[in-house]
């Protein structure tokens, strides 16, 4: 077995431990022989007889991946004859748009949702796949998303996130990777390049925009930390009151990105995903948090001058942190959708996942370069999923994804706006409103 095929390997089993803390039935029929989750009297496809004249209507939630789903689409159709529409939401938009779309007389018949939180919401609408072909590809029951004993979604991307970096700048900046190892080794770094920046001609960090194209980035996937080590703290998968033991490591976190970046604090409610693109590809920074599914942003750099480090905050056992990986990616099929296009989606999700055409768009570098959770996964020409895996190779401890237990978009939002304020007006006042969004609204969300 070659050394990327064992890191991809092993990158797998360590995703499938953690999805089993965090948190079927294998068939070979084409479709489940359930009748649709919500109860109606539509009977559900059976057999191998694919009803006749079904389409496909696909609301991405990945923007970044929406020209290579287009693409797809169109070799669908070409090959099968089956229309397949894909329209992608609006980054930060993908709730509201779903719940435009799914009250239209031609709603999508597949659709996404993060996870426990997010099946709350939609279950009426989740057809049971229990017993799909797609359901029997999975690499492991791990990652079938279940309610009791139906399968109402299906992971369909594994994804890591960290800080990426440019190792020629760093290297510029008189650093390694190897000098980075805890939150007090980064901060002496970003801080000193911030003192040098007119000398060295760039800044630490990108912009922490908190438009809404890049706003998630912190008031999701930042926030994500502090609710992981209280997670481990606690010896709990979720709760209905958060404690916020790690707010104060969320502070400084958050205060070394918007101190040591190319950009006053000030301007952060401006500034977009597309401007920390703009300064990390121009070298302007050297630091930028995204994950894997950047790689198509950033490419340009080189492969060989990328690089990833773990998001410390400053907590304990940082010396053995590694990237945060894990899935909000569930595949779900309209269970009020016609029988026809019921099964024409089934068809389209098993031949993403088998077919030599969807696996290439979904796993190539140069398309969607997804890790998939499905038996025929292709090794990856994305250097950052490479690097994911050489973490896990070297035996760090990866942080799980639980930010799919945050209560509701309401909260992240509620926190992105204290996070905005803060920035502006970093005061011990305005971080208790930071504390507030984070904990008592919470409690009050996880209520409702």
């Amino acid at each position: 077995m070659s050394k990327k095929l064992l890191a991809l390997s092993l990158g797998i089993i360590m995703v499938l431990s953690l999805m089993a803390g965090c948190g079927g039935n294998n068939g070979g029929s084409s479709t489940p022989d359930t009748p649709p989750a919500d109860g109606s009297s539509n009977p559900a496809p059976e057999g191998n007889a694919t009803p006749t004249g079904g389409s496909v209507y696909y609301l991405n939630f990945k923007p970044e991946a929406d020209a290579a789903w287009q693409a797809l689409a169109q070799e669908y159709t070409k090959e099968t004859g089956v229309e397949v529409k894909v329209q992608t939401a609006a980054s930060g938009q993908y709730e509201t748009t779903l719940m435009s779309e799914i009250a239209k007389t031609e709603a999508p018949t597949l659709f996404q949702i993060n996870g426990p939180v997010g099946l709350a919401n939609w279950k009426d609408y989740c057809y049971d796949l229990t017993g799909s072909q797609i359901a029997g590809e999975l690499s492991s029951q791990d990652f079938a998303l279940m309610d009791g004993g139906k399968m109402p979604g299906i992971a369909y991307v594994i994804e890591t996130y960290g800080i990426i970096y440019n190792k020629e700048l760093l290297q510029k900046a008189g650093y390694t990777e190897a000098d980075i190892k805890d939150f007090a080794s980064l901060k002496k770094v970003a801080e000193d390049i911030t003192a040098r920046s007119g000398e060295l001609g760039f800044s630490a960090f990108t912009s922490a925009g908190m438009d809404g194209s890049s706003d998630w980035r912190f008031k999701t996937h930042l926030a994500n930390l502090p609710i992981y080590y209280e997670f481990e703290a606690d010896k709990i998968g979720d709760t209905d009151a958060i404690k916020g033991t790690y707010l104060d490591n969320y502070r400084q976190i958050w205060d070394l990105y918007i101190n040591n970046a190319t950009c006053a604090p000030t301007m952060l409610s401006a500034k977009t995903g597309d401007d920390a693109v703009a300064e990390f590809v121009t070298e302007q920074a050297v630091f930028y948090q995204n994950g894997t599914w950047a790689y198509g942003d950033v490419s340009d750099l080189g492969d060989d001058n990328l690089g990833m480090l773990p998001i410390y905050i400053g907590a304990e056992s940082e010396a053995n942190q590694g990237l945060c990986t894990g899935t909000e990616n569930y595949w779900c099929v309209n269970a009020k959708a016609d029988p026809a296009d019921i099964q024409a989606t089934l068809d389209f999700m098993y031949w993403c996942v088998t077919s030599d055409t969807g696996l290439k768009y979904m796993c190539s570098g140069d398309q969607m370069g997804f890790v998939i959770p499905f038996k025929k996964n292709l090794p990856s020409t994305n250097v950052l999923v490479n690097i994911a895996n050489d973490y896990v190779a070297k035996g760090t401890t990866s942080v799980k994804w639980c930010f799919p237990t945050m209560p509701s978009e309401e909260w992240k939002n509620k926190v992105g706006s204290a996070l905005t304020a803060y920035a502006a007006d970093q005061t011990d006042a305005n971080w208790e409103t930071v504390r507030a969004a984070f904990v008592d609204n919470w409690a009050a969300e996880k209520a409702k």
